[in-house]
């Protein structure tokens, strides 16, 4: 039985990846550090579908953390099938206002643990020929975000990377796909304090977790590089800078992100 390991497993897409894998009879490595959510999740998906969980609890802002995981799955005499990189989050507001801590942890997270994670995961499948590999991105890849600034950076960063990946590894029997969703229905707004822009949130159009892991799974069977998940304004929104200029998209972009609190 093959076998898929998830960071950011406990919640949202991962934890809806974690449970659609299970249904098509995938064991599971689920990472993350909320330790209660992943042996209550891990316990579930065993008791339902008769797999093979393990529970493996990791901060992947801390700069040991991915080779730890690595080290464990090695340990445990694992072999990972495929890899999901979920594990992210966003930080809204005025970039110069809101902690640079909190930006740092947000890189190190979205970008540099998915890095080494994808660096020491995918060695091994092309020692063996084969294995998927899914990034999670966003449709903020495709243009900058004001007021999301890192983190639609951290999101092009990764779609870049994935795309760059499955060109060197489509012949070497390795899948390797970035997932651009829009507005899902998780905690992410509520992480990112996006909350409090009311209006922002009441506009946006939101796809269920589900939704989005199936759609990528079907994505990635077919070896797409890259796919953009939801309603036709996602896809809009993706495409909108090869149409227009880019100082247009910002200009656009920039009073609907303003946060209703701020000071012009």
């Amino acid at each position: 039985m093959p076998t898929a390991l998830i960071t950011g497993a406990s919640v949202g897409i991962g934890a809806a990846f974690a449970q659609e894998l299970a249904a098509r009879q995938m064991n599971l490595v689920l990472v993350s550090r909320a330790e209660e959510k992943l042996k209550s999740l891990a316990a579930h998906l065993e008791e339902r579908y008769k797999i093979q969980t393990q529970v493996i609890v990791q901060d992947l802002t801390m700069a040991e953390a991915p080779l730890q995981v690595y080290n464990a799955v090695e340990q445990r005499g694992l072999t990972i099938d495929l890899l999901i990189n979920n594990a992210g989050f966003g930080d809204y507001g005025n970039f110069a206002q809101r902690s640079f801590d909190r930006q740092a942890e947000m890189v190190k997270l979205n970008v540099l643990a998915l890095v080494e994670m994808t660096h020491l995961f995918l060695a091994p499948m092309q020692q063996k020929g084969a294995g998927e590999i899914i990034n999670l991105s966003s449709i903020s890849a495709f243009q900058p975000i004001p007021y999301l600034a890192v983190y639609s950076a951290s999101k092009a960063f990764v779609l870049h990377f994935s795309e760059a990946l499955w060109a060197e590894n489509r012949a070497k029997g390795i899948k390797i796909l970035a997932v651009c969703p829009g507005p899902v229905q998780t905690e992410f707004f509520a992480a990112a304090d996006m909350e409090r822009n009311v209006q922002l949130m009441q506009s946006q159009t939101y796809e269920d977790p589900q939704s989005v892991v199936q759609k990528a799974l079907k994505a990635l069977a077919a070896g797409q590089p890259s796919l953009v998940t939801g309603p036709w304004q996602n896809h809009l929104i993706a495409n909108a800078s090869r149409f227009t200029s880019r100082e247009f998209v910002l200009n656009m972009l920039e009073p609907r992100f303003r946060p209703s609190d701020s000071v012009d």
